[in-house]
């Protein structure tokens, strides 16, 4: 599971900005949003007649998968990197 998340933004004749998002925080209280995500997932897994079990762990292996992503936004002199450990 990744445990921080660093977006640096690079502005047009300022400083660039950094941010650190330690993930466990921001999981533990959004828990109750992701409870309701997953049961809409198996909902839809079960209208869609798509196996919920298999839909829950293919979505366990991408947030596994995540750490070392980096994902760079540049639009004219202003740029966007968000890189999850």
């Amino acid at each position: 599971m990744p445990q921080l998340l660093t977006v640096r933004v690079k502005r047009p004749g300022g400083r660039p900005i950094r941010i650190w998002v330690p993930v466990l925080p921001v999981v533990l209280v959004l828990a109750p949003v992701v409870v309701l995500a997953l049961l809409a997932a198996a909902v839809a897994c079960l209208v869609y007649r798509i196996s919920v079990a298999r839909a829950l762990g293919t979505g366990w292996r991408i947030v596994s998968a995540l750490p070392g992503t980096r994902v760079d936004f540049t639009q004219g002199r202003t740029a966007v990197l968000v890189a999850i450990r």
